[in-house]
């Protein structure tokens, strides 16, 4: 009688769906994503901003390789995660960073945020948001020097405030009348604002790169146009009324600061946003209410990093609140007798 060899069958949880799709893949999608607002970047701010990234990247890698290793898991570096996690940490800092702050950026980020709680999906707040923040608190001065847009052809980087930072001095003073923004001489066009001929952080300054990115992501699928959508439609609306209908000032803070780059690439991970729709409303609408308290009555100017962080923590709240009820579950009145 011939003996039939034994099949193993791996046994986990639903939901259970059969996809071409690998980690390795999608990470390659997102990479591609970001090409553009990194073309733009070393246009518009030099060669610095390969070596920024390079740093960032080789560092997260580096130290994904390292950590797994001395935890004894598995090497994960070839899923790409950690080359995501360099380039979007890259595009948080400035160009004039000195390179080894970004490597400590790089090196909190994947092993205190991501290794530490045990690799990729397993971190409840996105790494590379943490590593800016955990930059923003120790190296302030660093992280608040912005060049002007082409420094690299002579002009140098000066220590002043950024566009969004300017409006916010502005709405405080209580006129953000279209004339007196456009009156203001310290403010970019709104043309300039998106193109990228502005200060700010290496990826965040040109929108259309960023925007032609989340386009080439919707149209793989890699993610859906409704979060990005919801969180930077609830900002518009919101700084629209606050501004006091002027077009022209909620443009500004659309525009301005890193809120595409948060939410086409950062308020989108897989792994620290919810999976259903209603979920995915209330954490898009929580990341822009929050985004606009931050800008509009806080010390900082810019929300982006902050909201996505608080709102990933609440994903497993808002989850067990919008998570749909099996077909014919009934639930238990409060006082019955178990059987």
């Amino acid at each position: 009688m011939e003996i039939q060899k034994k099949k193993k069958f791996t046994v986990s949880a639903s939901p259970h769906v059969r996809s071409g799709e690998t980690t390795t893949g999608i990470m390659l999608d997102v990479i591609i994503a970001l090409m553009p607002a990194l073309i733009a970047s070393v246009i518009i701010f030099g060669a610095k901003t390969l070596a920024v990234t390079a740093v960032t990247v080789v560092t997260c890698v580096l130290s994904e390789y390292i950590s797994r290793k001395i935890m004894k898991r598995s090497n994960t570096i070839g899923d790409l995660s950690a080359v995501v996690t360099g380039m979007l940490l890259a595009f948080n800092l400035p160009v004039d960073i000195p390179l080894w702050m970004a490597a400590i950026g790089a090196v909190v980020s994947i092993v205190v945020v991501k290794q530490f709680f045990g690799g990729i999906g397993q971190n409840f707040v996105n790494p590379a948001l943490v590593g800016r923040i955990v930059l923003m608190s120790s190296f302030p001065t660093a992280m608040s020097t912005w060049a002007q847009p082409y420094a690299w052809k002579g002009v140098a980087a000066v220590t002043s405030a950024s566009p969004l930072a300017e409006i916010a001095t502005m709405f405080n003073s209580g006129d953000v009348s279209t004339a007196a923004l456009k009156a203001n001489q310290a403010l970019p066009s709104l043309g300039e604002m998106f193109i990228g001929q502005r200060q700010g952080c290496l990826g965040e300054v040109c929108a259309v790169a960023l925007l032609l990115g989340g386009v080439y992501l919707f149209a793989r699928k890699v993610i859906s146009p409704l979060i990005p959508a919801l969180y930077v439609g609830t900002v518009a609306v919101i700084m629209f009324i606050a501004g006091g209908g002027s077009f022209t000032f909620m443009m500004y803070e659309v525009l301005g600061g890193g809120l595409l780059l948060g939410a086409i690439f950062m308020a989108t991970d897989y792994t620290t946003s919810p999976i259903n729709t209603k979920g995915k409303i209330i954490y898009a609408i929580g990341c822009g209410l929050i985004t606009c308290v931050i800008r509009l009555f806080g010390s900082l100017p810019e929300g982006v990093s902050f909201s996505i962080i608080l709102m990933n923590i609440l994903v497993p709240h808002i989850e067990k609140l919008t998570t749909p009820k099996p077909f014919g579950y009934v639930k238990e009145k409060k006082g019955a007798k178990k059987a």
